[in-house]
């Protein structure tokens, strides 16, 4: 197991080592009768964030959400240092933010809502959902309703939201999607921060190649279906990464590699 502290809110801050968190051995999972992942297996390391990049409808949303359970899986066991799903602590971002939030409530209390399920007292979520705003430097009103928000204030509150219990693990789906450039960049820089201050492990699926290599430890490569693993590549450029970081010779080369290898799949 982990070595745990705790921060103000009571909450667990995991220290972690670089070994496999996540462990995925004889996935199997079809759709009408035809597969899609047929005895897949796969190790994602702890306090890295792995990026998911493929074809379209090679199930990289699917493996995700398999992952994370929000999927049933038709065979196979996954497992998170050892335990089970129920066991473990995540958070999930989706790429629908305008309908991930409750809109009935405040901005404010979307970021609460998993502290007050935890049965945490007022204190506790009070201190959390204070330090999240430091954190993000927030300088929008989250006392608003979600539909009053822009799309990416909505999705800094989705993903407060998801980090508010302090997951083991951060599982984002095309986090930036539905963002204007500016607020890309703003979202990329702020997962950066809060991975370099926890070690979060991330697990991000991306349609955009750059998104992809920009945050990513290691970038997964999926085939067409049935889909197998194309490549793992790591990507070591140091952190913290910047717009300038996409000129260094390391990122144009794995970029061009996982190209390479995606053009390859999808002319298969």
């Amino acid at each position: 197991m982990s070595d745990m502290l705790t921060d103000a809110a009571g909450l667990p801050v995991m220290l972690t080592r670089d070994r496999t968190h996540i462990t995925v051995r004889g996935l199997y999972k079809s759709f009408a009768g035809s597969p899609l992942y047929e005895n897949f297996d796969l190790d994602i390391p702890e306090g890295r964030i792995i990026s998911i990049f493929g074809p379209n409808g090679c199930g990289k949303s699917t493996l995700m959400n398999m992952i994370a359970g929000l999927i049933p899986v038709d065979q196979g066991e996954i497992l998170f240092d050892g335990k089970t799903l129920k066991q473990t602590r995540i958070g999930y971002v989706f790429q629908q933010y305008r309908e991930a939030l409750f809109p009935w409530i405040r901005a404010i209390d979307n970021i609460a809502y998993p502290l007050k399920r935890m049965g945490l007292g007022k204190p506790q979520v009070k201190a959390r959902v204070d330090e999240l705003v430091a954190e993000f430097d927030i300088r929008f009103d989250l006392n608003r309703y979600p539909y009053e928000l822009s799309g990416g204030q909505q999705q800094t509150v989705c993903i407060m939201r998801a980090l508010a219990p302090r997951p083991e693990v951060l599982f984002l789906d095309e986090p930036f999607s539905a963002l204007d450039y500016e607020m890309t960049l703003f979202i990329r820089d702020k997962l950066q921060d809060i991975y370099l201050k926890t070690g979060v492990t991330m697990v991000i699926v991306s349609h955009n190649l750059e998104d992809a290599v920009f945050l990513a430890d290691k970038i997964l490569l999926l085939t067409r279906r049935p889909t197998r693993i194309a490549d793992y590549m790591p990507f070591d450029l140091a952190r913290p990464r910047n717009p300038a970081s996409m000129s260094e010779s390391s990122f144009v080369a794995t970029k061009a590699h996982a190209l390479e290898i995606f053009q390859r799949e999808v002319r298969a």
